[in-house]
């Protein structure tokens, strides 16, 4: 099976959603490359015909079976990782919101090899990209201000 998103001629669409629940931010494990094993949002490549909000909705329902609640977008940001050479090997544009939980026991699905809740004082011990830590940051805010 080839990774036609390895190496891209254009950068692909993805989205990402900070789920909020109480204190408490929505982290799962990534199954797939190109940040296998690492601790992030849920959220994945946005579909053909399908609006990001759409995508968000979906990828949170897939890989964690939670309803969730969009409440607004956090930021874009660029994913981009690179080779030795510096060529960028994936390339993705992030769309990120911030999201409150509605309903749903969170289990690990489809991207994910697992989920878990992690209070948001404790996400300094959690290995993950640095812009994660401040997209959840940033859509707690977001979620605090919109109750």
């Amino acid at each position: 099976m080839t990774d036609d998103r390895l190496y891209p001629e254009r950068p692909f669409v993805g989205v990402g959603v900070a789920v909020l629940r109480g204190s408490d931010v929505l982290l799962i494990r990534r199954a797939k490359p190109p940040v296998s094993d690492r601790w992030s949002i849920p959220g994945g490549a946005q579909e053909i015909g399908e609006t990001v909000r759409e995508a968000a909705l979906r990828e949170v329902a897939e890989e964690t079976g939670l309803a969730v609640e969009i409440v607004g977008l956090v930021d874009v940001v660029d994913g981009i990782t690179r080779d030795a050479e510096g060529r960028a090997r994936y390339h993705y544009t992030l769309v990120d919101f911030a999201a409150r939980w509605v309903s749903g026991e969170a289990r690990a699905g489809s991207d994910a090899a697992a989920v878990r809740w992690v209070g948001r004082d404790a996400l300094a011990a959690i290995p993950m990209w640095d812009e994660t830590r401040r997209i959840v940051a940033a859509a707690a805010e977001m979620v605090a201000g919109a109750r």
